[in-house]
């Protein structure tokens, strides 16, 4: 039986990734039209890691930002939310092996500055994350959300 990988075995796993190509006419209807980057699981992790202590990114910047990266239309939404969640439990196994710097997933919120759920900890142990670093976390209906979280966003990614 083959063993299972590690989280940070999947980040590593590149797949041949990343990778540029036409929107082709089957899927322009759900993305629109133009190039999208399919992007590596490292690639998603160092945008991660960039974002520093006070601020806040939302899936849609880092996804803007592997855009600009590889000169495409748009970075697919699918491989990026997947890839971020791979990095977010890669960090945690790291923490759990006595890692002191660790990529930062909370500082990584879905669209409208909603806490991820999947991510480790859930929302609970996010919202603990979030507070130690001076944000406001806030309930909207079953959502937990970063009140004001525009105003610590961050985009300058390298």
């Amino acid at each position: 039986m083959k063993a299972k990988k590690s989280w940070r075995e999947k980040l590593a796993d590149s797949k041949g990734l990343p990778k540029v190509s036409e929107v082709g006419p089957d899927m322009t209807r759900r993305w629109g039209e133009g190039t999208m980057v399919i992007p590596a699981p490292l690639e998603v992790d160092a945008l991660m890691k960039q974002v520093p202590k006070g601020k806040l990114a939302t899936i849609n910047e880092l996804r803007a930002a592997l855009a600009a990266k590889h000169k495409a239309t748009f970075a697919c939404p699918i491989t990026t939310g997947i890839f971020s969640w791979i990095a977010a439990h890669a960090a945690n196994e790291a923490e759990a092996a006595g890692a002191r710097r660790i990529t930062p997933y909370w500082r990584i919120l879905k669209t409208g500055g909603e806490l991820n759920p999947k991510y480790p900890g859930g929302v609970e142990g996010l919202a603990e994350r979030l507070r130690g670093e001076g944000h406001k976390v806030v309930r909207k209906g079953k959502r937990a959300v970063v009140a004001d979280y525009e105003n610590a966003l961050f985009t300058r990614f390298s």
